[in-house]
C-alpha cells in the first residue's frame, strides 16, 4: 500500500474495501467522507499530504472514481508523528476499557483535539501519549473521536478503539440509541420538566453563537432536542439557582446553551449564553457535566451505562449553594433513574 520510497518511514496504515449502495462509481473524496464521518476538505488535505492510496497507487486527485471491492489505504508517517509530539503532564479517569470502546471522565478546561486557533494540549494529545490504539475515521487530527465535549464542559465521553466500533458509535449517534444526560447549575429556575425542540444554527450576528432559526429562513439549521428537568433548589440565601438535568435526543453544537438561553435561561458561569455578573463567587468555568453516557456495546449489542462522578470545582459549588445532603442523595442515585425523570 505504499511506494518504495516511504516504506522505511511508514508508522500506520488503515486499510478500507469499498463497498457501494449501487453499482455506480463514486469520487473517492466523497466516500471517505462518508466512511470517515469528516468533511471532504479534511479528504482533501489527506490527499495533498501523500496520504491516500488506492489500488496500491498513490492519489492525487480526490475526484478519482472508485468501484466495489476497491482497496483504500490511509498512511501516518513516523517523521510526522515526532513532530506533533507535545508534552503530556496530567491523567484523565478511565472509567472503562475494552478492545473496542473507552469511557473517560475529561476534566474540564481541556480541548478535545487540535484545531487552527489554538495549539495546547489536547485529549487526543493525552490518548497518543498513553499509546492507544485508536480508530482513525475521523481522520489523523481527530483519532478516535466520535462526539465532543466543549473545553470547559467536564463529564463523560466515549472513545472508539477500532474503526468498527467507530463506526457502530457514530450510527448511534444518529439513530438516537447513544444518548447522554447532563447536569447543569443555571440561575433562574424551572417550575416543571420542559422539551425543546427547535432548529439550531449559527447565530447571524454573532458567529460564536448557536440560536433557534427558522428553517424557511436558514435552511441550514438543524433539528434539536433537549429534555430539562428540574432536580435541586438553591438553599434559602443562595439566591435563584437550580440544579438542573438535561438529556440529549440530539448532539447539535451548544445544544444545551443554546436551548435554555431560547427559554431566557443561562448556565451559570457561561461566558458566551450569559454571563450571571450579578451573583458573586462565580466560578471559573462552565458549571455544566457529561454526567450520563448511555451506548450499545459496537460488538457485544450489550447495552451500557456510565455514570462520570462531578470534579471538585462544580461539586464545591454545588455545596455551597444547596443541601449537602440531598446533593448526595442525588448523586447516589441509579443512574438509569435520571432518564426515566
Amino acid at each position: 500500500m505504499h511506494d518504495s520510497k516511504n516504506s522505511s518511514n511508514l508508522f500506520f496504515s488503515q486499510i478500507f474495501t469499498v463497498h457501494l449502495k449501487t453499482s455506480e462509481s463514486i469520487r473517492l473524496d466523497v466516500y471517505l467522507s462518508e466512511i470517515l464521518n469528516t468533511s471532504r476538505s479534511q479528504v482533501e488535505a489527506l490527499i495533498k499530504k501523500d496520504r491516500v492510496f488506492y489500488d496500491n497507487k498513490l492519489i492525487q486527485k480526490g475526484g478519482l472514481k472508485v468501484e466495489e471491492g476497491g482497496v483504500i489505504g490511509i498512511l501516518e508517517l513516523e517523521d510526522d508523528i515526532k513532530k506533533q509530539h507535545k508534552e503530556v503532564d496530567f491523567d484523565i479517569e478511565i472509567l472503562y476499557e475494552d478492545d473496542d470502546i473507552l469511557i473517560l471522565n475529561k476534566p474540564p478546561n481541556l480541548i478535545i483535539h487540535d484545531a487552527p486557533s489554538h495549539k495546547e494540549v489536547t485529549l487526543v494529545d493525552w490518548l497518543k501519549s498513553r499509546g492507544f490504539c485508536l480508530s482513525t475515521l475521523s481522520g489523523e487530527e481527530r483519532y478516535g473521536i466520535v462526539h465532543r465535549l466543549d473545553k470547559d464542559t467536564s463529564g463523560v465521553i466515549v472513545i472508539a478503539k477500532s474503526n468498527f466500533a467507530h463506526q457502530s458509535l457514530a450510527n448511534q449517534l444518529k439513530d438516537r440509541s447513544m444518548g447522554r444526560y447532563y447536569l447543569a447549575i443555571i440561575e433562574g429556575g424551572l417550575k416543571e420538566s420542559v422539551c425543546v425542540e427547535c432548529h439550531l444554527g449559527r447565530n447571524p450576528k454573532n458567529r460564536l453563537k448557536m440560536s433557534k432559526l427558522d428553517v424557511a429562513k436558514y435552511p441550514n439549521a438543524r433539528y434539536a432536542k433537549t429534555l430539562f428537568t428540574p432536580l435541586l433548589d438553591a438553599k434559602i440565601g443562595a439566591g435563584a439557582l437550580q440544579l438542573i438535568g438535561a438529556q440529549l435526543f440530539t448532539g447539535r453544537t451548544h445544544q444545551i446553551r443554546a436551548h435554555l438561553e431560547s427559554i431566557s435561561r443561562h448556565i451559570i458561569s457561561d461566558p458566551i449564553y450569559g454571563h450571571c455578573k450579578k451573583l458573586s463567587n462565580i466560578p471559573g468555568r462552565i458549571m455544566l457535566h457529561a454526567f450520563i453516557l448511555y451506548l450499545i456495546h459496537p460488538k457485544t449489542k450489550t447495552p451500557l451505562l456510565f455514570k462520570a462522578p462531578i470534579f471538585n470545582d462544580m461539586l464545591e459549588y454545588m455545596q455551597q449553594n444547596f443541601n449537602k445532603d440531598c446533593i448526595d442523595v442525588l448523586l447516589d442515585k441509579d443512574p438509569h433513574t435520571f432518564l426515566s425523570l
